[in-house]
């Protein structure tokens, strides 16, 4: 038994007069409408309704038990209400998760014009280059970038980037230009040793994979330390372009061995699976996905 579905029927029961009225009302037969007050008196263990062939009337347990259904269901009604506000207005606190560099240098530069815009939306921050439970952890969204493994989760794309091979100008005057991706094998490479290790660094020729194992000096777990070591000269490795992007505009570092880029690493924007994702979150995902596909830094 349903208990609030059988409490709003006894309350329509008592407020009608009739079960059959009941039973139109809400779509099912007489018997069933029946079955649901008699389980409910059962449950209870006392009459709720004192029948006779012309006429119900409520028994002073009933009378009582009345009373309290009925601010029950309106509570309920209420909460239901409040909650379905909550959805649709655009304003509360929104909890995002980035990996770190992508957070520092692509997210917290365009929250001035988000807020703008949402006056009445608070957004919390937090970095991480490793996978996060969204569940455990209460965030609303994360931005995860490549082959997503949790297929429990939804995802939108919001955009790709190009995958480039960079190090800094004073790294190839001392090491040299590899001219091909085997060349690598001669070279210091600066080694991510986070969610994707890069020791080996997989490339395309001619259309077909090419897996280029590699060594270096400085490793790192960390997206921003890798994007220094890079800047500072300690090698040479494979890198989204959204991670150097600037770097590259202003000359600091140097792309080679383009023609043997694989596809872009694809970004998206992963939140947990829901009839109705809140209006913020949807705002959210919406600014970012037309401020992050038109930004020459990333794509």
């Amino acid at each position: 038994m349903d208990r609030i579905s059988a409490m709003h029927m006894f309350v329509r029961v008592v407020e009608t007069g009739s079960f059959s009225a009941v039973a139109r009302e809400l779509g099912m037969t007489q018997p069933t409408v029946s079955k649901n007050v008699a389980e409910l008196e059962e449950w209870l263990g006392t009459k709720l309704l004192s029948r006779s062939t012309r006429q119900l009337r409520l028994t002073e347990s009933g009378a009582d038990y009345y009373e309290r259904c009925v601010t029950i269901l309106q509570d309920i009604e209420a909460a239901e209400q409040s909650i379905g506000q909550l959805q649709t207005q655009v304003k509360g606190t929104i909890k995002v998760n980035t990996p770190v560099a992508f957070g520092r240098l692509h997210i917290v530069p365009l929250l001035g014009d988000f807020f703008e815009k949402y006056a009445d939306i608070s957004v919390e921050l937090s970095l991480s280059d490793y996978n996060i439970d969204l569940v455990e952890t209460g965030v609303d969204l994360v931005l995860r970038m490549g082959d997503l493994d949790d297929s429990a989760l939804i995802a939108k794309k919001l955009t790709a980037s190009p995958m480039v091979t960079v190090a800094s100008k004073r790294y190839f005057e001392t090491m040299g230009v590899p001219e091909h991706p085997r060349d690598l094998r001669r070279h210091r490479c600066v080694i991510y040793t986070g969610p994707r290790d890069s020791h080996a660094i997989e490339y395309q020729e001619e259309g077909q994979p090419l897996s280029v194992r590699v060594s270096g000096s400085f490793m790192t777990n960390n997206s921003e330390s890798l994007r220094e070591g890079l800047l500072q000269g300690y090698g040479i490795q494979m890198v989204p372009k959204w991670l150097v992007g600037d770097l590259l505009e202003t000359g600091k570092l140097m792309s080679v061995l383009d023609d043997y880029a694989p596809g872009p690493l694809n970004i998206y924007t992963v939140f947990l699976p829901g009839k109705h994702v809140p209006t913020k979150v949807r705002c959210f995902i919406e600014f970012l996905s037309e401020r992050l596909a038109n930004c020459q830094r990333i794509a």
